[in-house]
């Protein structure tokens, strides 16, 4: 993995990349902008699971207000970042973060879906009682987004943070 990154960091792509000072720190605002509408929309969905928001209102009406801005933030944020892995290609692939991150992100993918269907197999009423299960998958969906925002910080600290667990 370690010949590919550096193959890719020759690139002409990822040198243009690397070339413009300007492009790095706008797409990692955009990025860090989207991580937040990612985190916010599960976070709305997830508090509703757990009755402490929106609770006059159906679950399948808060997933499907949030829903659109989490499936495009995240899709935003998968290009932005893939933008930015291909502008320095060895620091990700070398970071113990980024892969936590990335396997963690498969996760919260998969907890989005889970979300999605239940809102299928849930009545519509108001104010439903969902089961323990449901209730656990939300604190993890909070607890899990969380750990992403942080991981994708540590990149950047990778050494520092992880010492021998390092990839490199």
């Amino acid at each position: 993995m370690h010949d590919f990154a550096e193959w890719l960091g020759s690139t002409p792509l990822s040198i243009a990349i690397q070339s413009r000072l300007w492009l790095t720190p706008l797409l990692q605002t955009i990025h860090i902008v989207m991580i937040g509408i990612v985190f916010v929309s599960m976070l709305s969905v997830a508090l509703r699971v757990l009755g402490q928001v929106r609770t006059d209102e159906p679950l399948a009406e808060v997933w499907h207000r949030f829903a659109p801005w989490f499936w495009t933030a995240l899709g935003v944020m998968a290009g932005t970042g893939l933008v930015l892995t291909i502008g320095e290609p060895v620091r990700e692939v070398s970071a113990l973060s980024f892969w936590i991150k990335m396997t963690l992100i498969v996760i919260g993918v998969a907890s989005a879906l889970y979300f999605g269907r239940t809102v299928g197999a849930v009545a519509v009423a108001a104010n439903p009682v969902y089961s323990g299960r449901a209730r656990v998958v939300a604190v993890a969906t909070i607890v899990l987004w969380v750990a992403i925002m942080f991981l994708g910080r540590w990149i950047a600290y990778d050494v520092e943070i992880w010492e021998s667990w390092h990839l490199a």
